[in-house]
Formats: structure tokens, C-alpha cells, sequence
């Protein structure tokens, strides 16, 4: 392969901790970033955090599919947001790991599904040092487990108690990628019962913590995770860079301002 060609080929995606953030603050840095992205202001970004609380409604979502009135959900602290997603109803808390990779898939990797399943890959590498095996369920969208069988996945033929341990709900305008996937970690299940989650009635939900009663602090999933992505994307990356209670807009703004 000529030298330039290769050059061409490897990209660098950067990492970025958040912390425990409000869904509303960072869907608006998406936003900017995808804006900044798309302009080539900035390269391939990523963000992991955990979310304060709350239900998100995608694209698809039905009313039906929320369980608790809204005085309700605001007793127990819980935000309601609707976003222009993919999917239907999910729910986000501390507990579990939440990823939105800003990507530009042109000009060679122009491909929904793919990138899809890719998200799916890096959420099984996530899980695998927790013993926890996953694979995904055709007409279903996310990462699944076996309930009765956590430590092994041989196919959707051999499930007994199928179960859904991470949700994926992306955006893709213009080739640059938004939103992303959210990972069970040890998030409280019981706040499950608040939604149909992403409006699949037959399948319950699960956790790590669940199936193999420890897991991994958000933090430390956080870099395996951009480790995994970056593999998944061929591209390189460097440590996770830990923005826990900075002020992002104006960070992100000198980031935009200093590629520019």
C-alpha cells in the first residue's frame, strides 16, 4: 500500500469522560460537536458518562410505552426528554455506561448496519472481563444475553431466558454520527418499570451487576470502551480525558477554536 494511502486509512478518535451529566446539557454539546465535526473543526470525538435520571423518547417511541404519568416520574426525580434518535422509549441513571461516538463514517465507512453491529462489538468487549457472554437477537436491536446462562452465548436457537443488557439508539445526518449506546452496568433495574423499554414487551432487562453480582465502576468501562471503539473503528486514540465537572461549552469551544 502506497505511503499516503495508509496515512489516509488511520484516524484518531479521542475519548472524553463526562462524569454524571443532565441528558438535556449534553444532547446540546452533541449537537455543537456534530456541527463542529461535520465542519471538520474537530476530528472523531467520543463521550462517556452517566446520565442524571431520565426517559428519553426516540423517533419511534409510543405513548404507550410510558408506564408512570409525569407528576410521577418527577416525584421519583426522573426527567422526560424527547430526542431525535432512532428507537423507541429507554431510560438512562447512574449505573450504566453511556457512549456517544461523533464520527464521520465517510467516505469509507458508509454503512448503518455495520456501524451498528460495530456499536454492538464494543459493548460485548465491555461485559466479556465480568464473564458475561452476549450476542444480539434477529429483529431486535442492542446487545442480549441468556439469563439462565450468562456465561455463554451460542446463538438466538439456544436461549432460554433472553434478556437485554445494552440499547443502541444512534442519529447519522450527514454521514456524522450521534447519540449512540447505554450499557447495564449496576443501574437500578427497578426503574425499568417506569417505561416498556424500547417497547419491547416480551423481553425484560438486565444488568451486569445482575448476572454476575459485581461490576466494573462506569469509569474504568469508560476506557475499555474507547479502547474497543477505537479498534472497531481503525483508528488510534489516547488516554481518556477526564472532563468531570468542567464547564463543556466553553471547553469544547477552544477544542473547535484551536483545530480551526
Amino acid at each position: 500500500m502506497p505511503e499516503n494511502s495508509l496515512s489516509m486509512s488511520v484516524r484518531t478518535i479521542t475519548g472524553y469522560w463526562l462524569g454524571t451529566r443532565p441528558y438535556a446539557e449534553v444532547l446540546e454539546l452533541q449537537e455543537q460537536l456534530h456541527a463542529a465535526r461535520r465542519d471538520k473543526r474537530i476530528g472523531d470525538s467520543v463521550l462517556f458518562l452517566e446520565h442524571t435520571p431520565v426517559v428519553t423518547f426516540g423517533r419511534g417511541g409510543k405513548e404507550a410505552h410510558l408506564l408512570a404519568s409525569p407528576s410521577v416520574l418527577e416525584e421519583r426525580g426522573v426527567e422526560l426528554v424527547r430526542t431525535g434518535r432512532g428507537g423507541d422509549v429507554t431510560l438512562h441513571a447512574p449505573g450504566q455506561l453511556v457512549c456517544y461516538p461523533i464520527v464521520d463514517l465517510a467516505p469509507d465507512r458508509q454503512d448503518v448496519r455495520a456501524y451498528v453491529n460495530l456499536l454492538t462489538q464494543v459493548m460485548q468487549a465491555i461485559i466479556a472481563p465480568s464473564g458475561i457472554a452476549a450476542g444480539t437477537i434477529p429483529g431486535y436491536v442492542g446487545l442480549w444475553v441468556d439469563a439462565d446462562a450468562p456465561h455463554s452465548w451460542r446463538g438466538r436457537e439456544f436461549v432460554r431466558q433472553p434478556k437485554k443488557i445494552g440499547a443502541i439508539g444512534v442519529r447519522i445526518s450527514r454521514w456524522v454520527t450521534l447519540h449512540g449506546f447505554a450499557l447495564n452496568l449496576s443501574i437500578d433495574l427497578r426503574a425499568f418499570s417506569l417505561i416498556v423499554p424500547c417497547g419491547i414487551h416480551e423481553y425484560g432487562v438486565t444488568s451486569v451487576k445482575e448476572l454476575s453480582a459485581s461490576a466494573p465502576e462506569t469509569r474504568v468501562a469508560a476506557e475499555l470502551g474507547l479502547r474497543q471503539l477505537a479498534l472497531a473503528l481503525r483508528s488510534t486514540t489516547g488516554p481518556l480525558r477526564d472532563l468531570e465537572g468542567v464547564q463543556l461549552n466553553q471547553y469544547f469551544e477552544r477544542v473547535a477554536s484551536t483545530v480551526s
